[in-house]
Order: C-alpha cells, then sequence, then structure tokens
C-alpha cells in the first residue's frame, strides 16, 4: 500500500506544479478537503480552481524530503516564486484513501504572503468600481 501511496502523491505533487488540473484531480477522492493558512476548500474544485494563478508565479521547485505510509504522505518542499516572497519553505501532508488524496493540509509561514495578497484584493489606484 505505501507504493501506491507514495505513487498517488507523486503524481498529483508533479501534475499540480505542472499546472494539469486533469492529472492532479484524477488523484484527488470524491470527498476531499484542503487547508492551508491562506485558503481553505471542502471539495476538489474549489481547491483546483486557482492552481493556474499558482503556477503562473512558481518559478521551482526543491523537493527536500518524502515520507510515505500507507495512508498518509508527507512531502517538503521549497517553493521558488516569482514573487517578494521568494523562496517559500513549506511542507505538505496527505490523508488517502481507497488509493485517493482525500485531504491535504499545507503548512508555512504565511506572514510575508499577507501584504502581497492585500494589494492584488485592493482595487487599482483610480480604478472606478461599478454595479451592474
Amino acid at each position: 500500500m505505501t507504493a501506491q501511496t507514495r505513487q498517488t502523491v507523486q503524481a498529483y505533487h508533479r501534475a499540480r506544479f505542472d499546472g494539469d488540473v486533469t492529472a492532479a484531480a484524477a488523484q484527488l477522492a470524491g470527498t476531499f478537503t484542503f487547508r492551508s493558512p491562506l485558503i481553505e476548500s471542502a471539495d476538489a474544485r474549489g481547491h483546483l480552481d486557482g492552481l493556474a494563478g499558482f503556477v503562473g508565479i512558481v518559478t521551482g521547485v526543491e523537493l527536500i524530503s518524502e515520507l510515505y505510509g500507507d495512508t498518509e504522505a508527507t512531502l517538503v518542499y521549497d517553493v521558488h516564486t516569482a514573487t517578494p516572497v521568494g523562496v517559500q519553505h513549506t511542507a505538505e501532508h496527505f490523508r488517502l484513501r481507497d488509493g485517493k488524496i482525500e485531504a491535504i493540509s499545507l503548512i508555512f509561514d504565511a506572514t510575508r504572503w499577507h501584504p502581497l495578497m492585500a494589494a492584488v484584493a485592493r482595487p487599482a489606484a483610480g480604478a472606478v468600481e461599478t454595479t451592474d
């Protein structure tokens, strides 16, 4: 079972950082949850909707450690970004059921992301908001 866990998690990890939503989704269970310091999602679609935007700022991923069990796995890696954040040291814990990923907990220090997220959420100077 550990070999299947490794295969599933590695396939998801590769697909996600390649921006391949279809291949990433194929590794997720029908009942799926995602949690990180910045976002949470109660389903696969909600989790994968922002994938293209995220992958667009990633310039590289350096895998540091991989730990696999029968129904769980943990990856530790550095995500290199084209943002003021630079390199984000990250741990990701996966829970699996029946060979599919049912939960992911992404663990990192989000402190450097808060100003960036606030700037993205703020309307541009001089922008006019309209309502229909």
